[in-house]
């Protein structure tokens, strides 16, 4: 219940006057059934806009650090996340990713609607970096289509580290689902999962208009730490396949 008051009577409504949302391709969203939406990730508040302009509740598989926090913040994001009905994950990797995964596709079996941001962390630059193959598995396994959205404009008004928003039109593209049936029985592929993985990151680029750097997110962020290029080819691991 949260989730609706928040959304069509505490923050939604301010959101919309302020930022004035708009969104390309409302038509893409299933109207009922299950399926996951990939996005790019710039922003804290991707996951306020994107909920605001799609009809169906979505469920966003949020870091653990979110539900414990400590002290009036950490117990207002705590309530907040909860409340909305988004589920902890624990992104360590490991055994983790795989708890990850099997809450995901829970979720997907109950016939609800996924979000999932298959760079696995914020974009440091407002570049677009390689994904992580876990929304190919979840796409599998689950045997849903994976819808791809474009959050445009939400590194402007609130890059990582910037805690209030400047005030910048926001919009939300949702491009045509995406059938991967045509690799059913292939889960444990690696080389599939690469290539389904690398087929949504396409269409998020395609979607967003941002530089693509094949090259995750982490390792972007530890160069650009140093002072080093995050665009370096050189410094990318090829065979580093991460399923968070």
């Amino acid at each position: 219940m949260l989730y609706w008051v928040l959304k069509h009577v505490l923050i939604g409504p301010w959101l919309r006057v302020l930022f004035r949302p708009w969104v390309e391709g409302v038509e893409n969203v299933p109207e009922k059934g299950a399926a996951i939406f990939a996005s790019n990730h710039l922003s804290f508040s991707d996951s306020f806009f994107f909920p605001l302009v799609v009809p169906r509740h979505i469920t966003f598989l949020a870091k653990s650090d979110y539900f414990t926090g400590r002290g009036i913040k950490g117990l207002l994001t705590k309530w907040f996340f909860a409340g909305v009905g988004q589920v902890p994950v624990d992104r360590s990797g490991g055994r983790a990713s795989e708890a990850a995964m099997r809450t995901g596709l829970r979720i997907l079996g109950e016939g609800k609607l996924l979000g999932i941001y298959p760079e696995g962390t914020r974009s440091p630059n407002g570049t677009l970096y390689r994904g992580k193959t876990g929304v190919a598995r979840m796409a599998m396994e689950g045997k849903v289509p994976v819808i791809p959205v474009a959050m445009i404009n939400t590194y402007e008004i609130q890059p990582p580290g910037q805690v209030k928003p400047s005030l910048r039109r926001v919009g939300v593209r949702i491009g045509k689902p995406l059938d991967f049936t045509r690799y059913e029985g292939l889960e444990n592929d690696r080389f599939v999962l690469r290539s389904i993985t690398d087929e949504v990151m396409y269409e998020l680029m395609s979607l967003s208009g941002q530089e693509y750097v094949d090259m995750y997110a982490t390792r972007a962020k530890e160069l650009i730490s140093k002072g080093a290029p995050a665009d370096s080819r050189s410094m990318i691991p090829k065979d580093e396949d991460d399923d968070a």
